[in-house]
């Protein structure tokens, strides 16, 4: 008797993780700005560029996170998250 393949359930889970990653530090972005008033409109807009982006790229996607289009929205909220990375080194 075979195993079944949970491949496509894997490969779900790293996409769902990869998302979140951007998702929780615009939510520390985004107390941050509110505690020290930088960065005052970047972070709340960008909180809801990416629930927008989620939710409009799942909702086109069928449902299905391991979708193209739905990868492409995470990486390119992960491609933020590394320019804003690049801003607080370059600042320090």
């Amino acid at each position: 008797m075979t195993a079944p393949d949970d491949t496509g359930l894997r490969g779900a889970g790293l996409v769902l993780a990869a998302a979140a990653v951007p998702f929780l530090a615009s939510l520390l972005l985004l107390g941050l700005a509110v505690g020290t008033g930088t960065l005052w409109l970047f972070a709340p807009a960008w909180l809801v560029f990416q629930v927008a982006g989620y939710a409009g790229a799942f909702r086109i996607a069928g449902g299905d996170v391991t979708h193209p289009l739905f990868k492409a929205q995470v990486a390119l909220h992960l491609l933020v998250l590394a320019l804003v990375a690049a801003v607080f080194v370059r600042a320090l």
